[in-house]
């Protein structure tokens, strides 16, 4: 027996529940993990409230990441007693994910634990932290150095802006964070925010253009947001798009992308190939102040973790949350 929040929906209606599960219900994979902490990403509170059709086949358990270790496997690249994590495939959403205290997985979605982290520690990270890392990444890539200008975080106070913020700020970053929360601002500037933005300045319609400002840009926001941010973006600058707080829109026009050639780059975390997940945790070991991860996170047993979702639909959360599936 195990237990696992399992989300149903039948003529009863749409629920979340804490239960008790047998072994039988573990899903198809070739290695099976004894999860030892999990975490409540944004898409975890919109498939355990059922404020977004995340969830597309029932009964499903929830949580998108996992860290653990392996109690069987069948798959070449891990044995027994290996630890391991994973972010997204689909996880918690088609097949069963780390919301529990086991998980049958397919051992091509999971990733050695770097030694620098502790279970709880990468859950810490999740694949708000993964996902953040993947924006450093493709800002890198597109040649915004730090020497550039001010790099701008929408969304800062949350998942992805929190661990984006500390990790841009440690390689030597202007960081620029945006929030709808001034009292996080002490709690921003001392993950490394230079400077803290009100979320309003960008949140209403904007112009085509607007005045440069930004060298890069990690947005988690989307719809007016992301569009006023590529708005105001410098020759050539780049904004990296990761989520949708505020909408799926994209309420703009051409002109940053053909008068300014500025890029527009998405991020999607949950089907990237593995050798960039790899890649992107070996990068969290080296660019991430693990002393930081105290400041960002919240831990709570599984059993709190259906009224956390609802905390963080309601925005009321800062950071991550972490659940230790086994208390």
């Amino acid at each position: 027996m195990y237990k696992a929040i399992v989300i149903n929906k039948d003529e009863a209606g749409y629920r979340a529940e804490l239960k008790d599960q047998n072994d039988e219900d573990l899903p198809e994979g070739d290695v099976t993990v004894k999860v030892a902490f999990s975490t409540l990403n944004y898409k975890d509170g919109l498939a355990i409230t059922g404020k977004g059709p995340v969830v597309r086949r029932f009964p499903m358990v929830p949580g998108v990441d996992l860290a653990g270790s392996v109690m069987a496997s069948s798959h070449g690249d891990f044995k027994v007693g290996d630890a391991v994590v994973l972010n997204g495939w689909g996880v918690g959403e088609v097949h069963p994910g780390g919301l529990a205290q086991k998980a049958r997985l397919k051992g091509d979605w999971l990733v050695p634990l770097p030694a620098a982290f502790s279970p709880a520690q990468a859950m810490a990270i999740g694949t708000a932290g993964y996902t953040a890392m993947l924006c450093v990444m493709a800002l890198e890539r597109h040649g915004v150095t730090p020497d550039k200008g001010e790099i701008l975080v929408t969304g800062a106070a949350g998942g992805v802006g929190s661990v984006a913020v500390a990790i841009l700020a440690k390689l030597g970053y202007t960081v620029v964070a945006s929030t709808g929360r001034p009292a996080e601002g002490e709690y921003l500037k001392t993950l490394g925010a230079a400077e803290i933005v009100d979320r309003a300045m960008f949140t209403e319609p904007g112009r085509p253009l607007g005045k440069e400002r930004w060298a890069g840009a990690v947005d988690t926001v989307g719809s007016h947001t992301l569009a006023n941010v590529c708005a105001t973006t410098k020759y050539r600058g780049v904004v990296t798009c990761c989520g949708l707080a505020q909408g799926m829109d994209f309420p703009s026009s051409v002109a940053p992308f053909i008068l300014r050639g500025v890029t527009l780059a998405g991020i999607d975390s949950v089907m990237a190939p593995k050798a960039e997940r790899i890649e992107a945790w070996n990068r969290l070991a080296t660019d991430l102040d693990v002393s930081k991860l105290a400041l960002i996170t919240r831990e709570i047993a599984l059993s709190d973790a259906i009224d956390a979702a609802g905390e963080l639909m309601a925005g009321t959360i800062r950071g991550r949350v972490v659940v230790d599936v086994n208390r």
